[in-house]
């Protein structure tokens, strides 16, 4: 444990380092050197050095001690708002603190009383430096005794633990696998919750006995002289806990200081810590939220902790799935404190979790701007840039992440991906072998070498790596690409992929593709259907009935506001809009519902969002998702009409404006139809302004094939029949086993899978005029029409 005093030693060593004049304070010169001294990898120019030094001496004005510079107080504030990290510029300089004269080394002793005597004259080195801060350490004599105790309780239980090889952690040899998640834990410094993770063994009779004196310790600190030596008690018991890993009884201690003081910052900020920690993101959140409103009670009294609640506020939002929430606090925090390069770096990470990637860049290169060494932030900077299509560059900033971190998992991995889409499959089989070499059990790496190999041409090679795979997990997914593979081996393909060298497929024109029964989907039809369906399975809203649409649209009081043009309208901001989304997604995991929303965002807010203004109309939101959504086509139809009558345009009414239902068709096929564009406008002759529609007026509108949204019918077949296999049964071209419809030529008998079939793709050896496709929905109706053909030539072929 960091010994009493420790940090801010640490700082004022730093800063006598580079106070060269011995005035007590850091001119702008002996500030510079500072900045270039604690990040010896990084080449500043004198631009950023200058830029940097304005933002700190504007940003902490009140330290300044005129041509003097930044005091001491100044420095160590910069390093509680975040702006640096102690320990790692510490080391970075070199610099060492006077060895200990006690601790660790005191003997063990069977009561409380003989080892606090032994003790008693290490007391102040042995203490955290939390405790000694004049702003949150410890304020009553009485509670130095309960931490004095309380370490030696810890100390007792981790000798017992350690001696029954119980305890587990403490090994930092692999910690360049994980991101930086940009944690604020204290209340001053703000860095990752530990670099030694220590898991403590709770179900034997040492931690009982424990938790039993500890019981005692928190008895004595309610039986305190005041409310606030009892709140002093509580804290310093729960920082102790806190800091020895012993989270859930940290958690206790906390929530009884809350219980004590239910306005101050400090309880409601550390539990929110510990209930994260311990993976209760809802219970952190709601920690975080009152900690949020005490500190903006409180006036200026914790203005200095504001950027790091926001911060740990936007970290547990990101835990139940919340990006678009969470993305407005680190705005915040970054906006509170323009040197917090942790929140410039969050906040990118975000913008980049739904799908915004300028911004994302731009908040990423400012995070990089502030500390060039930050390998997470190049690392999402490279996966923006890639986003955007600027490869190259994309490349760059993920080689940097690896250099800075070499065994950086997410860096390697995602650069693995890059190289794949670039078609480097060498490079992409290297990048993958190197994520398993840290992380050996990563299915997904594992998988994506085979595929690469594949690409490679190595197919012995992806066949050993898929069956490693296999080992790992038993996904259907893998079970399809081994099939693949096999499929692959039998045709030889070479070249381009088709055999001796000719094409794997040619793709024929439209005009060519003839269906040989009115129940064959048009091949065009098809490719807007396969493409709204991919998008309905990305943001599962088809498992959302079409129903809990209306119950929002009832129990929601959305705020009526006038859009641009003067019409009512009922907006609200996207992050809210999120929080309606959560309801209607409830079923879904954290990380799966983030890429619902990404999807979300980027297909459906951007375009009802076109100005950028970050509000949305509700109404027209809801209208667009119906169609979508779960239920019948018929009730889905109902749901996006009972929307629109609920925007304020149409409210108190049984029918709504044409011009509203204009409106939403263009947008409709806007979004879902995007090859039309938004320039194709909706005429309804002869009609004016003020003219209404009733709900089967709508329908005829909404089913037209040419000016409608008459993919619905080809997307409710296709969400009934696309998990359908069809035996042995592969696609001719892709060579991936056929799920979903099975698309027969009748003529040269090949089938192809409906992505193929709406693409246009044919086997090379089949080039026809003409071709004659009939659609199967299952194996079950190719059999049948198979016993139909075989009845009606014996019939024929009988003797009269």
């Amino acid at each position: 444990m960091t010994t009493r005093g420790s940090r801010s030693e640490k700082v004022k060593r730093i800063f006598q380092q580079f106070d060269s004049n011995r005035d007590g304070g850091l001119n702008r010169e002996e500030m510079a050197a500072l900045v270039v001294a604690v990040n010896p990898r990084v080449k500043f120019s004198d631009e950023q050095i200058n830029a940097i030094l304005d933002e700190v001496f504007k940003t902490y004005g009140e330290f300044i001690d005129g041509e003097k510079g930044l005091t001491y107080d100044g420095l160590l504030r910069t390093y509680d708002d975040g702006a640096g990290d102690v320990d790692r510029d510490f080391d970075a300089l070199g610099l060492e603190l006077k060895p200990d004269s006690g601790g660790d080394d005191v003997a063990s002793s069977s009561s409380i009383a003989d080892e606090r005597a032994v003790a008693e004259p290490a007391k102040k080195q042995r203490t955290a430096a939390w405790a000694a801060s004049p702003n949150h350490g410890i304020v009553f004599d009485d509670t130095w005794k309960v931490v004095d105790d309380l370490e030696i309780l810890i100390k007792r239980l981790k000798a017992k633990q350690v001696k029954d090889g119980k305890m587990k952690g403490g090994d930092n040899s692999n910690n360049d696998v994980y991101s930086d998640p940009g944690w604020s834990r204290e209340l001053g410094p703000s860095s990752e919750i530990s670099d030694k993770r220590i898991v403590w063994e709770e179900s034997g009779h040492d931690y009982a006995v424990f938790v039993k004196e500890l019981s005692v310790l928190r008895t004595r600190a309610d039986g305190a002289r005041s409310r606030e030596e009892a709140f002093d008690g509580h804290m310093a018991i729960g920082r102790v806990l806190y800091e020895h890993q012993l989270y859930k009884e940290a958690l206790v201690s906390f929530k009884r200081a809350c219980e004590l003081q239910p306005t101050d910052v400090r309880p409601h900020f550390r539990a929110g810590n510990c209930s994260y920690v311990l993976g209760r993101h809802g219970e952190a959140k709601e920690e975080f939220v009152l900690a949020l409103e005490a500190a903006e009670a409180g006036g200026n009294q914790w203005s200095y902790l504001l950027p790091q609640i926001h911060v740990n506020l936007g970290i547990s939002l990101e835990g139940e799935g919340m990006v678009i929430s969470s993305c407005e606090h680190y705005r915040e925090a970054a906006i509170l404190c323009p040197t917090h390069f942790r929140a410039l770096k969050l906040l990118g990470s975000a913008l980049f979790g739904v799908g915004e990637y300028k911004a994302a860049v731009k908040a990423l290169e400012e995070a990089i701007y502030l500390k060039n060494d930050y390998a997470d932030a190049h690392c999402d900077l490279a996966s923006a840039l890639h986003a955007m299509g600027d490869d190259e560059n994309a490349i760059k900033e993920f080689q940097k992440a690896i250099d800075l971190k070499p065994g950086h998992v997410d860096a390697l991995y995602n650069l693995g991906g890059l190289y794949m889409d670039m078609g480097r499959y060498q490079r992409a089989s290297e990048m993958y072998t190197r994520v398993l070499a840290v992380w050996p059990n990563h299915w997904r790496a594992q998988l994506n070498k085979a595929v690469s190999l594949l690409g490679a041409r190595e197919n012995e090679e992806a066949k050993k790596a898929l069956k490693e795979a296999l080992k790992m997990t038993n996904r259907v997914e893998l079970h399809d690409a081994i099939s693949h593979l096999k499929q692959l081996q039998k045709k030889r393909l070479k070249g381009n992929g088709g055999a001796n060298g000719e094409e794997a497929f040619i793709i024929v024109e439209p005009s060519k593709f003839k269906t040989a029964t009115e129940r064959t989907t048009l091949r065009q039809e098809l490719a807007i259907a396969l493409d709204v369906r991919a998008f309905q399975r990305i943001t599962r809203l088809s498992r959302c009935d079409v129903e809990l649409l209306k119950k929002e649209m009832t129990e929601n009081n959305a705020p009526v506001s006038y859009s641009g043009m003067g019409v009512p309208e009922k907006s609200i901001r996207k992050a809210s809009l999120e929080v309606i989304l959560r309801r209607l997604l409830n079923f879904l995991k954290p990380e799966t519902f983030v890429g619902a929303v990404k999807a979300i965002n980027q297909k459906i807010l951007s375009v009802l969002d076109e100005s950028e203004s970050g509000r949305v109309d509700l109404g027209m939101f809801f209208a667009v998702l119906a169609p979508i959504c779960g239920g019948t086509a018929e009730r889905r139809k109902r749901g996006a009409f009972d929307a629109l009558l609920w925007r304020p345009v149409n409210e108190d009414s049984t029918q709504i404006q044409k011009v509203d239902a204009q409106r939403y068709i263009k947008l409709l096929r806007a979004i879902y139809i995007p090859s039309h564009g938004m320039s194709e406008i909706l005429e309804i002759h002869g009609e004016t302004d003020s003219a209404m529609m009733s709900f089967t007026e709508f329908i005829a509108m909404f089913d037209d094939p040419d000016w409608g949204f008459g993919v619905m019918s080809g997307l409710v077949k296709l969400e009934s029949v696309d998990r359908n296999r069809h035996g042995n049964h592969v696609c001719s071209v892709c060579r991936y086993p056929v799920i979903g419809s099975r698309f027969k030529e009748m003529k040269s008998h090949f089938s192809l899978c409906s992505q193929c079939y709406s693409e246009g793709k044919v086997p090379p050896t089949f080039k026809l005029e003409e071709y004659k496709f009939k659609e199967y929905a299952s194996e079950a109706e190719a059999m049948k029409d198979k016993c139909m053909w075989f009845g009606l030539h014996s019939k024929s072929s009988s003797p009269s």
